[in-house]
């Protein structure tokens, strides 16, 4: 429903933590991640077993049992991204032509009708578009039931967690627009399937749920790696030329034994058709763009909370968008011209006041911030304001000390050899000027010096007298690094 009144209202802070979860074939993965300076550091991993079906259960029955697991693992925070199972996502390909904005999303409609055998009222739909030839795009449609979603939700509020984000693992294991070498396909070994995902020209192109690549017998998994390698090839050929080109890279993520025979089954089938098959053990120094542990494996878990911390949007959102205060009481009032008329009125009145009041409190909290600070402030200023006006007189180095302990060192301690005036100048040359009573003193120290560490060039410049006292001026030049 279009609101007649909408209000941008001041967006939330990102949370600085959050707790990556993913929810598939009774199994919980989890890790709470935090961002700090650049760095993201995870807190806690957990892998848990569920007993409950996520959509047949009771939700507060399901909600309680991932509580207690959280319990167990010693997480408490609220904000979660959640990685929903791909099994869920009905998905549809569709050409766009170069169109307005509002065209565009009545054809994105009208082919979302034709592409999904259900009414779309039903489905919460997010897409990805891939550039083509000629500003054309290809876009792909996702859809989620809706009612798995508030299934979801409902879970979720009896496990006391709030989400931010309801987004896909394999979208956030290999991002979309990271590869500017060329597209990738990317395969992701789950409990029980293999989830695919085409990513070229900017978007994903392509996304499967592999669900009879894998077998359980006895608790042991089997993966059919050709039958992978056979759907890879079959989702490749039902891609636009162009965009089938650029794919250069076979990216599998999983636990070793599973995913190594897969990408040498890969390599058999893709090497010859020159893609190159590489598998993932880590995380590479410059995913998500932040510094991570290093040797940090990659999961679906991690790499939602990851993106959640660093990416302004994942792929595809899930998410069902919340209505705003104004929004319900249109929705509440909207039979009847004149309750409509009075429903808005009121609220934007109230709407004004509030903000007014909202103002209000925001400076008193930041007068009171102020009032305890400012002593601090005032302190910290004064010492600035010092470390302006001293600093010039304080050098980094102490090279005019190591000079005159050089010249000390040099000049004999019998007081024969006296030094009247030394200048040393900024490019590390030095004059000394002074009274010898003999000259064999006077040689003597020029020699000292000459052995001396940093100095060079020595020279006397000039000697008058042969009858004590002696006049000397002698001159030499001190390299930077010398003495210690």
């Amino acid at each position: 429903m279009n609101s007649p009144l909408k209000i941008k209202f001041r967006q939330r802070k990102q949370p600085a933590t959050i707790l990556g979860l993913v929810l598939d074939s009774g199994k919980l993965d989890g890790v709470v991640l935090r961002r700090t300076n650049g760095t993201l550091q995870p807190l806690q991993s957990f892998t848990a077993p569920l007993t409950l079906d996520l959509l047949t259960a009771a939700p507060e029955l399901a909600g309680r049992e991932i509580r207690n697991q959280l319990n167990a693992a010693g997480v408490h925070e609220r904000n979660c991204v959640v990685g929903v199972p791909l099994k869920w996502v009905l998905a549809a390909q569709t050409e766009l032509p170069p169109l307005p904005p509002a065209d565009a999303a009545s054809l994105l409609q009208l082919e979302a009708e034709k592409g999904f055998h259900a009414d779309l009222a039903t489905l919460q739909i997010a897409d990805s578009r891939c550039a083509l030839k000629d500003d054309k795009k290809l876009v792909l449609l996702a859809g989620i039931p809706k009612t798995h979603l508030a299934t979801l939700e409902q879970i979720l509020a009896a496990a006391r967690l709030k989400p931010v984000s309801f987004a896909l693992g394999i979208s956030a294991l290999q991002l979309a627009g990271d590869e500017k070498a060329g597209g990738v396909l990317a395969l992701a070994v789950g409990e029980d399937n293999v989830a695919l995902q085409v990513s070229a020209g900017g978007g994903v192109a392509a996304l499967r749920a592999l669900e009879g690549a894998m077998e359980i017998e006895g608790g042991r998994r089997t993966l059919h790696t050709d039958a992978v390698a056979r759907e890879a090839r079959v989702t490749l050929g039902q891609l636009p030329a162009e965009l089938r080109e650029q794919v250069k890279c076979i990216r599998v993520f999983g636990p070793r034994e599973l995913a190594q025979p897969l990408a040498d089954e890969m390599e058999l089938r893709f090497e010859p058709m020159g893609l190159k098959v590489e598998t993932v053990p880590v995380y590479p120094p410059a995913a998500f763009n932040a510094a991570l542990p290093p040797n940090t494996a990659p999961s679906p878990a991690f790499s939602l909370a990851a993106n959640a911390l660093t990416q302004p949007r994942p792929a595809f959102e899930f998410l069902p968008p919340k209505p705003t205060i104004v929004e319900r009481l249109v929705t509440k009032y909207s039979s009847g011209r004149l309750r409509t008329t009075g429903a808005v009125a009121a609220g934007v009145g109230a709407l004004a006041g509030g903000l007014f009041l909202f103002q209000q409190i925001q400076l008193w909290h930041y007068r009171s911030q102020w009032s305890q600070m400012s002593a601090r402030v005032a302190e910290l200023q004064r010492i600035q304001d010092n470390i302006r006006q001293y600093q010039p007189w304080y050098a980094g180095n102490f090279r005019s000390l190591e000079i005159l302990r050089e010249l000390s060192l040099a000049f004999p301690e019998t007081g024969d050899v006296t030094a009247k005036v030394i200048t040393i100048r900024d490019d590390g040359s030095v004059n000394c000027s002074g009274n010898a009573q003999n000259n064999a003193a006077l040689l003597a120290v020029e020699n000292q010096l000459s052995k001396a560490p940093g100095v060079a060039d020595v020279h006397l410049e000039q000697s008058r007298g042969n009858k004590p006292p002696i006049q000397f001026v002698f001159n030499f030049k001190f390299i930077n690094g010398g003495a210690q």
